[in-house]
């Protein structure tokens, strides 16, 4: 009986991996065992950064609006509850944009919140 060595599928499998590893340092770019781990971590790290990406600028987002209600003397919550009672719907992405590009369009959604915030009270 012939020896079988899977000696094609195993290659292929090796230089995608060396592929993928293209551009590491040392052993993790040139030595198969070295660049699997690497590449395997690197994707894991990947995946998991896609989720922490959103999490991390809706937090930047919140930031920058809370800042930016203060110089008008309102909090980040007051602000928030005023723009959903004045039923004003925009994201943190656009309110975080516009405190920063537009500080003249903010100080009027602020005007707006306190007026809504004034009335329930």
């Amino acid at each position: 009986m012939s020896r079988v060595t899977n000696a094609p599928a195993s290659r292929r499998r090796r230089k995608r991996f060396l592929a993928q590893a293209e551009g590491y340092q040392g052993p993790r770019g040139n030595l198969y065992r070295q660049a699997r781990v690497a590449v395997e971590r690197g994707l894991r790290y990947a995946y998991r950064d896609r989720r922490a990406r959103k999490r991390d600028f809706r937090r930047l987002w919140i930031v920058r609006i809370n800042a930016a209600a203060r110089e008008h003397g309102l909090s980040y919550s007051a602000f928030m509850h005023g723009l959903n009672k004045a039923e004003v719907h925009l994201d943190r992405k656009i309110l975080a944009d516009l405190a920063v590009a537009d500080p003249e369009a903010f100080g009027r959604l602020v005007a707006l919140a306190k007026q809504k915030q004034g009335e329930a009270a």
